[in-house]
């Protein structure tokens, strides 16, 4: 079994919250290796409050599967 797939069985007994907590951590690790770039990841995150009502709704719900 490799690292990532031990990684995923034992991510997939937490609570989210918790889960919440490994996301964010795999999130430091990759831009502190320069594996993602910190100011896109900002940017997105900044965003993401203002754009769940357009993300998020009935209508639109079809193209989530895109």
């Amino acid at each position: 079994m490799s690292k990532a797939e031990r990684i995923f069985k034992e991510a997939q007994k937490l609570p989210d919250t918790l889960a919440q907590e490994v996301l964010d951590f795999i999130g430091y690790i990759e831009i502190k290796h320069g594996l993602r770039d910190r100011l896109t990841e900002e940017l997105k995150q900044a965003q993401e409050p203002a754009m769940r009502h357009v993300w998020e709704n009935q209508e639109d719900e079809v193209w989530n599967g895109v």
